[in-house]
This record gives structure tokens, C-alpha cells and sequence, in this order.
């Protein structure tokens, strides 16, 4: 992942539009002003001094006023969330993004400059690990794959050959099919977690025995640099090194990338 401090910045950009808890925001509406911050990497078009090389403001606040006007919201909260969004998926060559969004007209009966809220997102590097021993089991892992590809939250940027492994553990079972994909994304560990369950859920996954046969299998290998610990999750996965059928596929896409913990390389692991 790209890390710059390069930022395009649009200030207080004026949008009437229809947003809030009361039903008479929702019909009159009121005024909105609306700032962002861009986070991108601009040397380029800074030394080429070539607009195709960065983002067009204009065309950023053009959707920023698009879909202030297209949408209702209850929370100031909701409108920043949606909006990191929107801009994401349209200008996909941003690394993060900063909105604040302020409403000068808030109606609390007393006198105020504005109300606002500011959040921040940018997109993390995950590595998943993918498995399956029942049923249709490339249907399994294709589906899964399809639906992390059109998830908003998620940018899928390479896919593992699938490769035929033995189960691992005591239990005994048919062989599995077993890849990694990497992925750039706007979840949060927990959040990325919660989402892999869902697909899991929907492939009709069950965990009656551990370590068992399984639909769909999708496990978090690597976030960021980040180390993770609590009842629900641990990052980097903590089995992911002793097993050949992670890291043959992790290394197919990622062979440098390094355990936060173990102070490794993939490839170096493999070996």
C-alpha cells in the first residue's frame, strides 16, 4: 500500500440538500458545507504538470454536490460515511480520504456557527486465506471471491492459483481446495471479519467440529502490520505458518510481504 502525505483539499463546498432527524429538514431542506480532503500521491502530475496524473476537483466536488442531492440521511454521520463511499469507488486512485461535513443551520434553538462531523478512511492491505472440502467446492471459493470483488468496501488486487491439499488435523475428511487472495479494503479487522462470516453463512458453513469438513472456509492472515488479540480474532492468523497450503498460494501473490510477528518474509517462511 502506497503511503503519501500528498493531499488535494476542497473547502466548505456549499450544497443545499435534505438531511436530518426532523421531517421538516427532510422537506425544506437547508445548507450543508462540505470539505475533503483527498489523499493521493501528486509528484507526478506535479513534475509532468499533467491534470490525467491526479484528480480533477472539479469533478470531485460535481459528485460530493451529486450525491448530497440524491440522497436523505438521518445522521451527519451517515452522510460522511456513504460519501467516503462514493468517492472511493469513483476515484478509485485515492489512498484515504478526510470528509467534514458541516450544517451551519442546525435546528437546536440557540446560536451556533455549525455542527459538523469529520471522519477519516483509507484502504488496508488484507491477505484471506480460502478453503473448501464439500459439496461444489470451486463453486464455493468463485462465489466467495465474486462477492468480496463487488463489495464496496473491498478492492480485489490478485487471486492465488486454487491448489488440491490434504486436510489438516484429526479429523477424517475429503481433500480440500485451497487459495489466498489480497485485497485492499475499507473494513476494519472486526468489520472484515463479521463480512467473511457472512459469506461463510451464506455457503451454509457450520462449525459443529473443529478443524471439520467445511463449505467455505475464509480465514484473515494479514492486516496491515497490525497485531490483533482478543476473543474474536487474531492477527497475523496464528496458524498460518505451519501450514504449506497457506503459503504456497500467500506466496504466489504476496512473496514479500512480512509477518509482523515472526519478522519474516512469506517466501522466506516457505522455505
Amino acid at each position: 500500500m502506497e503511503k503519501t502525505t500528498d493531499k488535494i483539499i476542497i473547502e466548505n463546498l456549499c450544497v443545499f440538500a435534505n438531511h436530518g432527524v426532523l421531517e421538516e429538514e427532510k422537506r425544506m431542506g437547508q445548507k450543508f458545507l462540505v470539505s475533503a480532503e483527498l489523499e493521493i500521491n501528486t509528484r507526478k502530475a506535479g513534475v509532468s504538470d499533467n491534470i490525467a496524473l491526479s484528480i480533477n476537483y472539479a469533478d470531485v466536488c460535481k459528485v460530493i454536490d451529486k450525491f448530497m442531492k440524491d440522497y436523505t440521511f438521518n445522521l451527519l454521520e451517515a452522510v460522511a460515511e456513504n460519501m467516503t463511499l462514493v468517492l472511493f469507488a469513483n476515484f478509485p486512485e485515492l489512498n484515504g480520504v478526510k470528509v467534514t461535513i458541516k450544517k451551519p443551520w442546525a435546528p437546536i434553538g440557540l446560536q451556533l456557527d455549525y455542527v459538523a462531523v469529520s471522519i477519516e478512511r483509507r484502504w488496508h492491505r488484507a491477505y484471506i486465506s480460502l478453503g473448501s472440502n464439500m459439496g461444489d467446492r470451486l463453486k464455493y471459493l468463485e462465489k466467495a471471491v465474486e462477492e468480496v470483488k463487488e463489495d464496496l468496501n473491498c478492492k480485489l488486487l490478485k487471486i492465488s492459483d486454487i491448489i488440491e491439499t490434504a486436510p489438516y488435523g484429526p479429523v477424517i475428511q475429503d481433500d480440500f481446495l485451497n487459495g489466498c487472495i489480497m485485497i485492499d479494503t475499507l473494513y476494519t479487522p472486526h468489520e472484515l471479519l463479521s463480512f467473511l462470516h457472512k459469506l461463510e453463512n451464506d455457503a451454509n458453513r457450520t462449525r459443529e467440529v473443529h478443524w471439520g469438513p467445511r463449505t467455505l472456509d475464509l480465514d484473515i492472515l494479514l492486516y496491515d502490520d497490525l497485531v490483533v488479540c482478543d476473543d474474536e480474532l487474531v492477527i497475523p492468523h496464528p496458524e498460518m505458518h505451519k501450514r504449506a497450503f497457506v503459503l504456497e498460494p500467500l506466496k504466489q501473490i504476496a512473496p514479500d510481504a512480512v509477518h509482523p510477528l515472526l519478522h519474516q518474509r512469506i517466501r522466506d517462511m516457505v522455505e
